[in-house]
């Protein structure tokens, strides 16, 4: 039976939409309970949202006379794309160029708070990612345990738009053989 109830559009939550932590912090396991106090949010994100790639390559096996007799799978991945727009936030400033190629300094009486960005081919960190999306009472989560930004599209300054940083998170398999996780809550209670 079809219900228009059961479908969804994906707003992030009023904390945020995608939180950031350290590879190896505790996950949540459910839509709704607590992220653990690691998890950094990411700040505004473009409203473009979040994007999910799945990426499946397959290779038909040919018996002698040119039948199809089996299809193997070659190639299997998980990516998410969005966007970060918080130039100020240093959480969003190190996940695009690397922990230890920022430093913030506290602001004074003659300075607001300082960000140097050192641009460097520093390969980014593998770290978590949860993902939160709500619609009315609905609720999805998705977990990342091992991901790593792979891809930072350009940078554009300038007075029409907002400074933003398009990136890509590739997803690693966890000890299970998941890439990712996720986890759904229609948020009606019997």
């Amino acid at each position: 039976m079809t219900k228009a109830s059961n479908v969804l559009s994906g707003r992030p939550l009023p904390a945020g939409g995608i939180f950031i932590a350290p590879k190896g912090t505790a996950l949540p396991t459910t839509a709704t309970v607590a992220l653990n106090v690691a998890f950094k949010t990411a700040g505004y994100i473009h409203e473009d949202g979040l994007t999910e790639s799945l990426e499946r390559s397959t290779e038909k096996i040919k018996a002698w006379g040119g039948d199809t007799v089996k299809i193997v799978q070659t190639e299997f991945g998980v990516q998410y794309s969005f966007t970060f727009i918080e130039t100020l936030n240093a959480d969003v400033l190190k996940a695009v160029y690397g922990t230890s190629n920022v430093t913030t300094t506290a602001a004074t009486a003659s300075t607001g708070t300082l960000q140097t960005v050192k641009l460097n081919g520093e390969v980014l960190p593998r770290q978590s990612f949860a993902f939160e999306v709500k619609d009315g009472t609905a609720r999805i989560r998705i977990v990342v345990p091992d991901g790593q930004i792979t891809e930072v599209g350009e940078v554009t300054y300038n007075d029409g738009e907002v400074i933003a940083y398009p990136v890509t998170v590739e997803c690693f398999p966890d000890a299970s053989g998941n890439q990712a996780y996720k986890y759904i809550d229609d948020g009606v209670f019997a």
